[in-house]
């Protein structure tokens, strides 16, 4: 099982920008855990969430031939707590794409590194199957038109 940290994309702008949103809400178990008498959302879940945002945007970029993993967190910086009732908005935006890398007040900021895997140059082989964008992302794409271009890479 993989946990999804976003609920929706919005915008999409093909190798250049992806918007995705997340609904905080108390009907999520670690909500009950993160703190049980003042619920927020934790920061490590809202880097993962924008690092699925952002990780998405970097895979569509080669129609998602090629697994992307997270490889480095530049930078991190989150100004506010979320509680529940509110949504988060993720906003990635790519900066530089190559073949090593890849009314909303904000609260934070992220610079996030990329890597597509299946060309690494240290010789570690990875299954064939695409274990980073798999059937639950899917679904996650549909709304946004990008399970298309999923299909296509598997064909």
């Amino acid at each position: 099982m993989r946990w999804m940290w976003i609920d929706t994309v919005t915008a999409y702008e093909p190798g250049r920008r992806m918007v995705a949103v997340k609904n905080v809400s108390l009907a999520e178990e670690h909500m009950h855990d993160h703190f049980p008498d003042q619920p927020v959302m934790p920061a490590s879940l809202m880097v993962e969430g924008m690092a699925q945002t952002a990780g998405i945007l970097v895979g569509s970029c080669r129609q998602f031939k090629e697994k992307v993993i997270l490889a480095k967190i530049g930078h991190f910086t989150l100004d506010s707590d979320v509680v529940p009732g509110q949504c988060i908005r993720y906003d990635a935006q790519i900066e530089r794409l190559d073949h090593r890398t890849g009314a909303w007040e904000a609260i934070g900021s992220a610079e996030i590194v990329f890597s597509h895997i299946d060309q690494n140059r240290s010789g570690l082989a990875f299954p064939e199957e695409n274990f980073v964008f798999g059937e639950n992302f899917r679904t996650l794409l549909r709304g946004a038109g990008l399970d298309r271009a999923m299909a296509a890479a598997k064909a």
